[in-house]
């Protein structure tokens, strides 16, 4: 298992643990479990919305820290 620590700059910061095969639209899942936000309304500054297939492993690794945005 890897962890991801996402930031809104806001003042909320989420830890989410997740597998490195996961999907990074299963990630925004995860975050909108532990934030009360929509998944389909969480934007992650590294990826554009057709990428919701791209696996965790390609991309970040344990400890990363993401941009968290909202539309």
């Amino acid at each position: 298992m890897i962890e991801v620590v996402c930031n809104d700059r806001l003042g909320k910061k989420v830890r989410v643990k997740c597998n490195p095969d996961d999907t990074v639209g299963d990630l925004k899942k995860l975050i909108a479990a532990q934030t009360g936000t929509r998944w389909d309304k969480i934007v992650l500054k590294k990826w554009s919305e057709n990428s919701l297939t791209v696996s965790l492993a390609d991309e970040i690794h344990d400890g990363m820290n993401l941009e968290l945005y909202y539309q």
